[in-house]
């Protein structure tokens, strides 16, 4: 079983040794010195340009040059941008790769040289790579730290256990400094809320200075005394309260700030659950306000809105700038005091491996293969003055533009009450109900009254011209007329606005889509008709009269209801014309069965033959059974005359 180290009471032997643990990076080999100033390039017609100084005195030697392993290194060094070499040095190189031309016997001297060529090739690419500060890859930070002890031993922890400026380089020194005791022994706090639970705990995870493990002689006491730990609990509560649906994720003031506020039970319980939940905290952190000075680092894992619950408030035990503050750097589950012990000894026992020298370099190898590459930065002309021109917004114009697009989305779709709400606080600041709309924000139409009866909201076109007093009679910017042209034929009243021509003036009204929005603007025309010109520049065609539209609807019912009785006399003269089919249809079946009828004492079925079927296909249920039962009538009246022909 692993040895488990504390991480304020470590071995000294074993803090004697740490040295911090970075990635493991080889030394580039010694090829620069071997490069020498190239002497000018000869003139003679039988020299390699290449590889400098290389003179022949036939063809043939100039041939067995070309094909040789120096002019070919050369030749791809050439390529790469690098300077060739001379015959003493690059036998130099050869006789540096140590095994890298080793071979079996049968091996020939092409393949040799064709590895040793290879191998120099891969070294300069391996120098080239690890030299270029450009291309190095950058590794990312991870929230625990290393530290090796030759020969094979490495322990992690955790960065958040020291300083947050605390540079890298001094991690080691504020190892071995966090080992000594103080007065009082070194506490935390624990805090941990989330669905409604919430676990916290006061902890001493280092003993006081002198407070030593008592060790008697064996000649005293027989039996060895357990060793005291070095963490313990000092204080520990947990609670719950209903704040979350269940299946449903999230607090239920989230989702009152994002949907507006539910009106259920359910919703007032949690309501209520969450009240409680945040005064039981903060009662809490008070009683324990003590202990909490005193801690040395204070874990809190929570929510945003959550945080709000320990450092956004009057008079709060932790400031919100606190550097004891810290969380979790791991993934945390349920808040309870089993998770809160758990996450103690996570961050109190230190990591441990054995791996030895050659394991830590193939396992940075391996790291350094799986980071991605660095983007090639291309050397290309200067920026293009596009990009020059634009400019990062300030606070306050994001703030501006935050504010449009809220107010914008709350028009369009009709949120009347959040709307109020916002506009007393907001609509001074945005220029007014008749401000013009920014033209970033890429919307067609001119004011916010355009908007609201282009989108159909009755109330809040209601609002503004009541309330607000918007003006009719700004006009429609002329690149949003045609697209609005089918939208206004395709109205769902007789007495919409008329299309206009391409060079035509459009208002507020022209946009309104449904009645019940342009009877909007006819009522106040006729309530307020001294606050615009309603008929001329606002293009309002007449006040809205109760009385006529009233006679109107009635006209209209009147013409329903005549319409309705026309129907039911047309169907009751179907109904008398396919009454009289039936009569006449039974005659006929009478007289066939009358002549077809040898034998009266043969077997019949009531209602007549099967072709009497045919007769009430189509007739309604009380026209059928009506036929039925003179059928039926029919059928005993043979009867009992054949019963009586019989007799006499």
């Amino acid at each position: 079983m692993a040895q488990r180290y504390h991480v304020f009471s470590l071995p000294p032997e074993l803090l004697e040794t740490l040295t911090p643990r970075n990635l493991i990076s080889r030394p580039p080999p010694e090829v620069s010195t071997l490069v020498q100033t190239a002497p000018p390039v000869s003139d003679n017609a039988r020299a390699c340009n290449v590889c400098h100084g290389a003179t022949f005195a036939d063809v043939t030697e100039q041939r067995s040059h070309f094909r040789s392993d120096w002019h070919r290194y050369n030749v791809k060094i050439r390529l790469r941008g690098g300077s060739p070499v001379t015959k003493p040095a690059f036998a130099q190189l050869v006789e540096g790769l140590e095994d890298s031309l080793s071979g079996s016997a049968s091996s020939d001297e092409s393949s040799d040289g064709s590895d040793a060529v290879k191998a120099l090739v891969s070294r300069i690419k391996r120098t080239s790579r690890s030299s270029s500060p450009s291309e190095e890859r950058q590794t990312p930070l991870t929230a625990v730290t290393w530290f090796h002890s030759p020969p094979s031993t490495q322990i992690g922890v955790y960065r958040m256990l020291f300083p947050i400026d605390t540079p890298a380089p001094s991690y080691l020194a504020e190892l071995k400094s966090i080992q000594e005791r103080v007065e009082g022994g070194r506490k935390w706090a624990m805090f941990m809320v989330a669905g409604g639970h919430f676990a916290g705990a006061i902890v001493e995870v280092s003993r006081p200075a002198g407070d030593q493990d008592s060790t008697t002689s064996a000649k005293a006491k027989k039996k060895l005394q357990k060793p005291k730990p070095e963490t313990s609990i000092l204080k520990h509560k947990t609670f719950h309260r209903y704040t979350t649906r269940r299946k449903q994720g999230g607090s239920q003031s989230v989702n009152d700030n994002s949907k507006g506020a539910a009106i259920s039970a359910g919703a007032m319980l949690r309501r209520y659950g969450e009240q409680a939940l945040r005064d039981d905290i903060r009662n809490l952190l008070l009683d324990w306000a003590d202990d909490i000075q005193d801690c040395e680092r204070i874990w809190l894992r929570a929510s945003v809105s959550n945080r709000r619950i320990f450092l956004d408030y009057e008079n709060c035990v932790i400031n919100k700038g606190d550097d004891r503050l810290r969380t979790f750097p791991f993934p945390t589950r349920r808040p309870t005091q089993s998770e809160l012990v758990r996450c103690l000894l996570e961050l109190t026992q230190v990591k441990t491996s054995h791996l030895t020298e050659e394991a830590l370099r193939a396992q940075d190898e391996v790291f350094l293969a799986s980071l991605p590459k660095p983007k090639a930065t291309p050397s290309t002309a200067p920026a293009a003055p596009e990009k020059a021109k634009s400019q990062r917004l300030t606070k306050e114009e994001e703030a501006y533009r935050e504010k449009w697009s809220r107010l914008l989305d709350m028009i369009s779709k009709g949120r009347s009450e959040p709307l109020k709400s916002f506009w007393e606080r907001e609509g001074a600041s945005l220029g007014g109900v008749d401000a013009l709309i920014p033209e970033w924000t890429g919307d067609r139409r001119a004011s916010l009254l355009q908007v609201a009866v282009h989108s159909g909201q009755e109330d809040v076109t209601r609002w503004l011209l009541y309330d607000l007093h918007a003006d009719p009679t700004i006009v429609v910017p002329p690149s949003g007329v045609h697209q609005e042209d089918k939208a206004a034929n395709e109205s769902d009243a007789s007495n919409a606005p008329p299309l206009q021509g391409a060079g035509s003036r459009r208002t507020a009204y022209d946009l309104a889509r449904t009645r019940a929005v342009r009877d909007v603007f006819r009522q106040c025309a006729g309530d307020h008709p001294d606050w615009w010109d309603w008929f001329g520049m606002a293009r309002v065609p007449s006040t809205y009269n109760k009385e006529k539209e009233e006679a109107k609807d009635e006209k209209r019912k009147q013409r329903k209801k005549g319409l309705k009785e026309k129907m039911r006399e047309r169907e009751a003269r179907e109904r008398e014309r396919e009454g009289k089919q039936p009569d006449i249809d039974g005659e006929q079946m009478e007289v066939k069965s009358e002549s077809h009828s040898q034998d009266p004492m043969a077997p019949r079925k009531l209602g007549g033959s099967s072709g009497a079927v045919d007769g009430v296909v189509g007739l309604t249920v009380e026209l059928r059974a009506k036929v039925e039962r003179e059928r039926r009538a029919r059928a005993a009246e043979a009867r009992l005359k054949n019963l009586t022909g019989t007799r006499q």
